[in-house]
């Protein structure tokens, strides 16, 4: 008689083998786009470093000293307008590229789109990082770097929503995205952790490794990414006129503008206002991210339930616009009270984000005027997330600009821009 098969083998076979490319799918995508956020993730942590208060530094008995409070920055970034420079030029290309690559992704094979996107990525990475060792101190050579790496950044969110799409259905793509999309949450909590390694010591690596991690992700989706088949279609102007992408688009761009300037800000702002150290301050500002994750998943499997993906987006970020207002008012009121704000900051405020650039945008981008052709799901992402990616750059930008005036504006922009990204959708 023959033996029967051992538990895990029968549990290999239980599934067909369109099962398995799909859940093979679903975890190569979550980690090329898990890499995607990893390496946007040291500037932020970088910056206190860059520009210190150096007036609380001890400074060597034989160095000359001609300003008290720049001495021990890194050059160019003395001055604190450096950074807004950086953000503006970024922000001016980010906005003028991201809705034409979102374009090539519907035209170009999906795995060169997203492999190239990915090496490039971490080549500027890289790049940025080796200005450290290289000694180099012009201002417009890291614009030119930041740039450029936010132009091939560009290349990710369009590209692995097709992906996702084209081997999932409508049925539960809510809760699937949802678990899925905590790779941008994930991606940021590795970026910090990785980062605060080398800040404080050379702060160049905190570049380069997360470069390195991402360019050898580019090549494994080069050798492993598969892409369903499907045929070219002209949907541009049609995509447009599908009810939902203009108002999902215009709610992305205030719901990124919120999330990003976390993204960017919220370590110095934890340093400045609650007096951690760098290290500190980023391991700490990655708990809104563990937040995100849960929020994430909670509005994908409520609006899965519910049936309404605009009223489960309208009512976290209805609940998230006082939830700001208290963690500014009450959030650094000692270590609990600091978590337990954060956790709730990051669930509401990525919630919605993540809601509508994974399963709104794969539901909008199967809609039936497009004739079910998968393909439209690329050019759909590109125009809600390329909107979303303007709310994106002009968010920490803004922070910039207004954070010298006081923290406490800071917060009333962000509550403001929370509150507009749920009327655009009403």
């Amino acid at each position: 008689k023959m033996r029967s098969l051992a538990p895990g083998i029968k549990l290999i076979t239980s599934f067909s083998r369109d099962s398995w490319y799909r859940f093979f799918i679903l975890i190569l995508t979550f980690v090329f786009y898990t890499t995607y956020h990893l390496s946007r993730k040291p500037i932020s942590i970088v910056k206190s470093q860059l520009h210190r208060n150096c007036s609380n530094v001890i400074h060597p008995a034989d160095l000359n000293i001609t300003d008290n409070d720049t001495w021990c920055d890194w050059a160019p970034f003395g001055e604190f307008d450096s950074f807004l420079k950086i953000f503006c030029f970024v922000a001016y290309v980010i906005s003028v590229s991201v809705l034409k690559l979102g374009m090539f992704g519907e035209r170009l094979p999906l795995r060169y789109y997203l492999s190239s996107g990915m090496i490039l990525s971490g080549l500027f990475t890289v790049l940025f990082g080796l200005g450290f060792y290289w000694q180099i101190h012009s201002l417009w050579y890291y614009c030119l770097v930041q740039a450029l790496n936010g132009l091939v950044q560009t290349t990710g969110w369009p590209a692995v929503v097709a992906c996702v799409g084209n081997w999932f259905g409508k049925g539960k793509r809510g809760f699937i995205m949802g678990i899925w999309n905590s790779h941008t949450s994930v991606g940021n909590i590795l970026g910090s952790l990785i980062a605060g390694v080398y800040v404080s010591s050379s702060w160049g690596l905190s570049f380069i490794v997360p470069g390195i991690i991402i360019a050898s992700a580019g090549v494994i989706c080069f050798l492993f990414l598969v892409e369903s088949k499907s045929h070219m279609l002209d949907i541009w102007g049609i995509c447009l006129f599908v009810h939902g992408v203009v108002e999902f688009s215009l709610c992305l761009l205030f719901a990124k503008l919120v999330s990003y300037t976390f993204l960017y800000w919220l370590p110095l702002y934890i340093a400045n206002v609650a007096h951690f150290d760098p290290k500190e301050a980023g391991d700490l500002s990655t708990l809104f991210d563990v937040g995100g994750i849960v929020g994430g998943i909670l509005a994908g499997l409520i609006s899965d339930y519910s049936g309404g993906r605009a009223t489960t987006c309208c009512a976290m970020l209805i609940i998230a616009a006082p939830m700001l207002f208290l963690y500014n008012k009450i959030g650094q009121n000692g270590l609990p009270t600091t978590i337990g704000m954060l956790l709730w900051c990051g669930a509401l405020v990525n919630g919605p984000y993540a809601l509508i650039t994974t399963a709104v945008s794969a539901d909008l981008g199967t809609h039936e005027c497009l004739r079910g052709n998968s393909r439209a799901l690329s050019t759909v992402t590109a125009i809600i997330d390329g909107t979303g990616s303007i709310g994106a750059a002009i968010g920490p930008l803004l922070a910039g600009l207004i954070s010298p005036t006081g923290w406490n504006n800071v917060f009333y922009m962000l509550i403001a821009a929370d509150v507009l990204a749920c009327l655009v959708r009403l």
